[in-house]
């Protein structure tokens, strides 16, 4: 999952929602020194993505990709997934998704000396450019693929696949709700051992 979901399933924590978010820049055991909740969450999110990459839902969706994509069909299906989420956030959340992102953005401000050093620099952008909120688009999701294939030096192709979520719009939209029941009890679950 990406950046929304992860925050999502992050309970009503900040810290807890802060360490998932950033947790994909942290290596192996070197969080040590961060603060305990901000540690649950990297944790947490370490074990969304494996229960994410395992999933037969999700692996039916990164099929429609594998082909033209290769190992960046997972990245591409994570951010799809962001996306249903963001639309369909009032099934999700009663609080209104402008509200929750813009809650988060101001954690974030709030928590600055904790964060990494990539997250202190991924966040002016994210918060000047929106992405949580945008993600409900497609433009939005258009720019982040495009964004991301920019780092991949155009390598991965990504900025193509709204190519594919075009024509498969339905199925992923299908899969999505499907996986997110799925996925929303094992965090619940795995949050409680925490």
């Amino acid at each position: 999952m990406n950046f929304l979901a992860h925050i999502y399933l992050s309970d009503d924590n900040d810290l807890i929602k802060i360490g998932n978010f950033m947790a994909d820049g942290i290596r192996g055991k070197h969080y040590g020194h961060l603060p305990a909740d901000v540690q649950k969450g990297i944790v947490l999110h370490r074990a969304i993505d494996t229960f994410t990459d395992a999933h037969p839902i999700f692996r039916q969706s990164t099929k429609k990709l594998h082909e033209k994509y290769h190992h960046y069909a997972g990245v591409i299906v994570d951010v799809i997934y962001d996306h249903f989420l963001a639309k369909n956030w009032s099934k999700y959340s009663e609080e209104k998704l402008e509200d929750f992102v813009h809650r988060f953005y101001n954690s974030l401000k709030t928590n600055y000396t904790i964060l990494t050093e990539k997250t202190q620099e991924l966040m002016p952008y994210m918060i000047e450019r929106d992405w949580l909120f945008n993600y409900q688009f497609k433009e939005g999701i258009a720019r982040i693929l495009y964004q991301m294939d920019q780092r991949t030096r155009n390598n991965s192709k990504m900025q193509y696949a709204t190519e594919e979520l075009n024509l498969f719009y339905g199925e992923f939209e299908q899969e999505f709700t499907l996986f997110f029941e799925d996925l929303k009890a094992f965090a619940k679950q795995k949050l409680s051992t925490l």
